[in-house]
């Protein structure tokens, strides 16, 4: 168990600063696509901010993510310009893939980020090849996939895992178990309690993780990462958490009831969890977390206006920046 006194005030501030602004970020989106504002579907990481953030607190600009459909909040963790990520979701060519990529297909290179992925179990394959690339390089860097417990039961994840233990890749597997895929709760479509059981059958590590707690992914996932920048191999992360918002955006959500996501929120939402334990702990003071708070949505503002300012793309570079 992770103690608090022993997480430096620095680091318990950037905690603090990385889940206000997915959490800040994410409500704002929700707002403005039910204003029919933002074009597409939208998938939100409310809830669930701890678990980026703790893991990507471990990470470089040189070292790589994947993401998945939900992946808002890995994009924000790992350090991508919002201004740039709300012009994307907008559709504008001033986004980081000039618009055409949307909601659910986010990239930035230039920070390791190699793209939030809408196939289901996408990012698999593509975090193990940088991982390879990695290797081949001689480099200390590692890479990271995150992915849900539904994505859990595709063949991709199977293939990545056996070809990431093979070759004792430099690779993550971060599980975001929130108890639902889409509309199916995890339990009805999956073999295991602990997906990180699965992890034996790789010959790899795995982890499970109160995925509402920072402190404790982030020790988690630091011991995971320097393992694998030391050429210790893949680890298999499962960070237990909860989907708090429906699959998307409007979702009617009748397969579950209100009293549900209700009771799992007062329990397990990890910014209330957090204030709580830095405060009583005296990490941090009320004036320095409402100051966060104020800036942090004073940026989303500038950042909707940057997104709504910006020109859409031209028709013309339809079919400009793609791979042939």
């Amino acid at each position: 168990m992770v103690v608090l006194s022993e997480v430096d005030k620095d680091l318990t501030t950037k905690f603090y600063k990385t889940m206000v602004k997915i959490r800040t970020f994410e409500k704002n989106i929700e707002r403005l696509s039910l204003e029919g504002e933002i074009p597409g579907f939208v998938h939100l990481y409310i809830g669930e901010e701890a678990i980026a953030t703790g893991v990507c607190a471990n990470l470089t600009k040189k070292d790589y993510i994947e993401s998945t459909h939900r992946g808002h909040g890995h994009t924000i963790a790992k350090g991508a310009d919002i201004n740039r990520m709300m012009a994307e979701i907008f559709g504008r060519e001033t986004g980081f893939c000039k618009g055409k990529g949307g909601s659910m297909h986010i990239a930035d290179f230039s920070i390791g980020m190699l793209g939030a992925n809408g196939v289901v179990g996408g990012g698999y394959n593509l975090a193990v090849g940088a991982a390879l690339a990695i290797k081949y390089q001689g480099r200390k860097d590692v890479s990271v996939v995150f992915f849900g417990d539904g994505a859990s039961n595709r063949g991709t994840f199977h293939e990545a895992a056996n070809f990431a233990s093979i070759f004792k890749l430099p690779v993550i597997f971060v599980c975001e178990n929130n108890k639902w895929a889409s509309t199916t709760p995890y339990r009805t479509t999956t073999s295991v309690e602990n997906i990180a059981d699965r992890a034996v059958g790789y010959n790899m590590p795995g982890v499970i993780v109160d995925g509402n707690d920072v402190f404790k992914v982030y020790k988690v996932a630091q011991e995971a990462i320097e393992r694998a920048r030391h050429g210790g191999g893949p680890t298999l992360i499962e960070a237990k958490t909860y989907r708090i918002k429906g699959h998307f955006v409007g979702d009617p959500e009748k397969y579950r009831t209100k009293e549900e996501v209700q009771e799992q929120f007062e329990k397990n939402d990890p910014i209330k969890n957090f204030k709580k334990e830095a405060l009583d702990k005296g990490l941090m003071t009320r004036e320095e977390m409402d100051e966060i708070n104020e800036k942090t949505q004073k940026s989303l503002v500038e950042a909707i206006k940057f997104a709504k300012d910006s020109p859409f793309p031209d028709p013309s570079e339809l079919y400009e920046d793609l791979y042939v």
